[in-house]
């Protein structure tokens, strides 16, 4: 639906696309509608409840990382891609346990004063008129030399 309360049909997209040389014919859209679940959705459900079931079966299973999860579950008789274990592992964020703490880079320091977070730090800079901004001629830099 549009801006203005105007409901856009597929038929009228096509032909403004047309006009700009982008030729789409309307049965497009039709037939991605009537289309059913890909193959690759329909085995990543099929992995991703295999995977579900052994790790509530086995609660030890849940600290184990993609690597070994995904060796238990080949001698299980589930043949799988490791790209593919591994990429299923972390579109459902299921990781195993880590030894590692996690990495601070900084502390904070809690005897600061804070300012408020909006509050902006304007830099005053103090400039006397009576002096060129540009150097002169006869000017001495900071070098001492002219």
């Amino acid at each position: 639906m549009g801006g203005d309360e105007l409901v856009w049909g597929v038929d009228s997209m096509c032909t403004v696309f047309s006009e700009h040389g982008i030729h789409i014919a309307p049965s497009t859209d039709c037939d991605h509608l009537d289309r059913g679940p890909s193959t690759r959705m329909l085995a990543d459900a099929q992995l991703i409840d295999a995977i579900y079931m052994l790790r509530n079966r086995q609660p030890f299973m849940k600290v184990l990382g993609s690597p070994k999860t995904w060796i238990v579950l080949r001698n299980n008789g589930i043949d799988v891609a490791r790209c593919t274990f591994e990429r299923l592992m972390a579109q459902m964020r299921w990781h195993g346990a880590s030894r590692k703490k996690s990495m601070r880079t900084t502390t904070p320091d809690r005897t600061h004063a804070r300012l408020h977070p909006r509050h902006t730090i304007v830099s005053e800079m103090s400039r006397s008129t009576s002096r060129p901004a540009v150097p002169q001629d006869g000017d001495v830099g900071r070098s001492g030399r002219r």
